[in-house]
């Protein structure tokens, strides 16, 4: 990592599994240091999570742990708090996300942090945050789906609500927004030499996303229900089957892309016929409006639909399984999916760094590494820890 904008900065990893852990992904992905601390003998749970290969950890490990320098440590024995602080003290952001306390009772938390570094960034992620009344309950994705509101409006009208994909969004995301703190908790250092710690809990990085939710019922009382593929406030903008048996994705979101679709429909008298030529019109028929661009694309195969909407300068895409992205030419001159030359697992496939810098951009070095993998390299290098150092904690179970 030789061109990163984030080299020079060292990040310490001490979270688990996902949420924690990808804001230290984004940040290794752009050249910082990023030390992953994880217990002696188990590792990350991630490890064991999703398929596993050949060299005994799983696909989400190599892909989501990649650039990252791995050493073992144990937080519950006093010499683990020692060392950490140790390692806090050289380093520029700690990232954490236990449940609220569990560091506190290990002497670890904010305020020991801080004292071993009042530089330091600390990023803390949890359920429902570090404070409020369920602040002590523990969180996954799945449940944070369900606190954040978007679950309830995943789904059939009518229907029991479904997940909004198989992905862990809120960890994803939480991750997102924590490596977007981090770095403006970063700026304000540059300004004032103080650390700070950044408070995320996983609902409310799925929350900020949901549009007008929360105005709309505070001013009108109007609570959002489940709308299948469909859009609230936009019509047509919504799946719609092929002559083939395919689903295309068609978005209309204003009146001149309606307009464009009626040309594309052969169906221009649509954009002065009042039942249809406005927004909110067609608002009030979205059904029978739904039902009109369902008839023309079951009417052709999806690549005539394809065609026809690109001639006509209307927003549409196939709806895509993996094969189609693997397959499809944008995704392989864009270098979206990155495949590795060497390594544990020669030709692991990744899917490439967002975002695309043009002077600095991100790169992957290596996919996840080994348990433990850099331990010596890392307590040599930056404690000065000799051979009989490390021996004997590896005799006391302490790494």
């Amino acid at each position: 990592m030789t061109q990163g904008p984030l080299r020079g900065i060292r990040v310490l990893d001490i979270g688990s599994f996902l949420a924690g852990p990808f804001c230290g992904t984004v940040m290794a992905e752009f050249g910082a240091e990023v030390i992953k601390i994880e217990e002696p003998g188990e590792g990350d749970p991630l490890r064991r999570f999703g398929t596993m290969t050949e060299v005994g950890d799983t696909m989400v490990w190599l892909s989501e742990s990649r650039n990252k320098k791995c050493v073992t440590l144990d937080l519950r024995k006093p010499r683990g708090v020692e060392i950490l602080l140790k390692l806090v003290a050289q380093s520029d952001i700690v990232i954490e996300n236990f449940r609220p306390g569990i560091l506190e009772g290990w002497g670890l938390g904010y305020e020991q942090i801080k004292a071993a570094n009042p530089r330091v960034i600390m990023v803390r992620i949890s359920g429902y945050g570090q404070t409020g009344p369920y602040r002590s309950r523990p969180g996954f994705a799945r449940v944070a789906h369900a606190f954040s509101g978007l679950v309830y409006l995943a789904g059939e009208p009518g229907r029991p609500p479904v997940m909004p994909g198989s992905t862990s969004l809120a960890d994803y995301m939480s991750g997102v927004w924590a490596a977007l703190g981090a770095l403006m908790a970063l700026r304000e250092r540059d300004r004032s030499g103080r650390g700070q710690y950044i408070d995320i809990g996983l609902y409310e990085s799925i929350f900020r996303f949901l549009d007008e939710i929360a105005p709309a019922y505070d001013r009108k009382g109007f609570i959002r229900e489940r709308l299948g593929a469909d859009t609230i406030n936009i019509v047509p903008h919504s799946h719609y089957e092929t002559q083939d048996g395919k689903w295309v994705a068609i978005a209309c979101s204003n009146d001149k892309m309606f307009y464009r679709l009626a040309d594309a429909m052969g169906a221009p008298a649509l954009c002065s016929d009042p039942r249809y030529s406005v927004m909110a019109a067609r608002l009030a028929r979205r059904e029978e409006v739904n039902q009109l661009v369902s008839d023309w694309t079951r009417s052709l195969p999806a690549d005539e639909v394809l065609r026809i909407c690109e001639e006509k300068s209307v927003p549409c895409s196939l709806i895509y399984s993996i094969k189609d992205i693997f397959e499809d030419p944008h995704y392989a001159e864009r270098a979206n999916i990155l495949r590795m030359a060497g390594g544990r697992v020669p030709g692991f496939v990744l899917p490439n760094v967002v975002p695309r810098l043009s002077e600095t951009p991100g790169e992957v070095a290596w996919v996840g590494p080994a348990l433990g993998e850099h331990t010596e390299e890392v307590y040599r290098e930056l404690l000065g820890l000799s051979t009989e150092d490390i021996a004997q904690l590896r005799a006391d179970n302490v790494i």
